[in-house]
């Protein structure tokens, strides 16, 4: 029955087998089941294994290292070590050199970018940038009439004709504008203004001082001081310039520095009676920090004021500050 496959039942009449604890087995030495140990004899056991070991004794190694060839590892190709070098260096060159091509090209910018800024502006008509004026105590404007002569120094102002002829001759009544100013005139008897719409006896304005018009001065016009074109005085016709005593060197800023950008920076200011800056404004600035280092420096400045007829005055002038990297 075995043989095809079936299994026969177990014979009920057949007693089965009988297990018992603490009982030595049949199973000799070699067999796979063994004697079992008591509880209180397994604890003792382990108990005695914790506190008094059994001491063992040294392993002994017996075996011997054998060397095996490490399959995985490669060995270096010196050709190979020549080629990776080679091309390396090569590539450090490329960027070498493409970096030094574009620093150039930066470099060439900022010059253009520099002479853009540094071309300066157109200059302004000289009659507008002399400043000043004068005026007489008259009750009238102004008459319509010929202009005085011009002249640094005034030595006798223009007034109304006497009404007997001096025995001694004066000079001729002048002004203290620039010589060199031109503007439009007539051939009118009398003196005045060819601009003005008075028709009547003499009159030198409402201003003061010894010039022509409502200003304060011996010039011409609404300003103060002589000369012409309102405002107030500048140098010339008569007012000296004032002589530059003090002057520190501007600062570069950081940015400029870093940058290495120069330029000229235009600053106005007005030098009054004790020699110091006065109103000290930008009028052409370059930028990168370099506009307020300029007038940081100019309000530094000490003069020696401008002088007329021997007396210190405020006149108003022009500075160009230089940023020059040597």
């Amino acid at each position: 029955m075995s043989e095809l496959g079936i299994i026969p039942k177990d014979d009920l009449g057949k007693p089965g087998p009988v297990l018992r604890a603490g009982v030595e087995s049949s199973i000799g030495e070699g067999d796979i089941m063994q004697s079992e140990e008591g509880v209180f004899a397994s604890l003792w056991s382990n108990l005695r294994d914790v506190f008094f070991p059994v001491k063992l004794p040294p392993l002994v190694l017996e075996s011997k290292p054998i060397a095996v060839v490490d399959r995985m590892a490669m060995k270096q190709d010196p050709k190979a070590t020549a080629a990776a070098i080679v091309i390396y260096a090569a590539l450090i060159l490329l960027f070498v050199f493409w970096g030094a091509r574009k620093l150039q090209q930066m470099a060439v910018a900022k010059q253009l970018e520099l002479t853009t800024i540094l071309t300066p502006p157109p200059m302004a008509p000289q009659k507008s940038t002399m400043g000043g004026g004068g005026g007489q105590k008259g009750p009238t404007p102004v008459v319509k009439g010929h202009l005085p002569k011009f002249a640094d120094t005034q030595i006798t102002p223009p007034k109304a004709p006497p009404m007997e002829e001096p025995k001694i001759r004066m000079p001729e009544p002048t002004l203290e504008v620039q010589k060199d100013l031109k503007m439009a005139n007539n051939n009118l008897p009398t003196i005045g203004m060819p601009n003005s719409n008075v028709i009547g006896a003499f009159s030198g304005g409402g201003g003061n001082g010894s010039g022509l018009g409502p200003g304060n001065g011996s010039g011409l016009g609404p300003g103060s001081g002589g000369n012409y074109g309102g405002g107030l005085r500048k140098i010339g016709g008569g007012v000296s310039e004032p002589v530059l005593l003090y002057h520190p060197e501007p600062e570069f800023s950081e940015e400029a520095r870093k940058a290495k950008f120069m330029g000229v920076v235009l600053v106005n200011l007005i030098v009054d009676s004790q020699g110091k800056p006065q109103n000290v404004h930008i009028l052409r600035g370059v930028g990168m920090g370099l506009d307020e280092k300029a007038k940081e420096a100019v309000m530094q400045y000490r003069f020696k004021p401008a002088m007329e007829g021997g007396k210190p005055v405020p006149v108003e002038m022009n500075v160009e500050v230089n940023f020059q990297i040597f």
